[in-house]
């Protein structure tokens, strides 16, 4: 497995565990509380900022041939 197609990897899981994140504070929680919803504000922007960083890293790693 190149290093492309690892971080392409990496970075899918790392979506899917942010909006798991985000779905466990927001709709699964038995419990309210700050932290629990930061950890879902935070796995919220990191379910749109990943998928956005992942589509720059494959069109900087197409331009570049690695």
């Amino acid at each position: 497995m190149s290093l492309k197609n690892f971080h392409i990897v990496f970075v899918s899981v790392s979506t899917l565990l942010c909006v798991f994140l985000a779905l466990w504070s927001f709709l699964f929680s038995f419990e309210s509380s700050h932290m629990i919803t930061a950890v879902g504000i935070v796995g919220a922007i990191g379910a749109v900022v990943m998928p956005v960083y992942g589509v720059c890293f494959y069109r900087k790693a197409a331009r570049i041939h690695i």
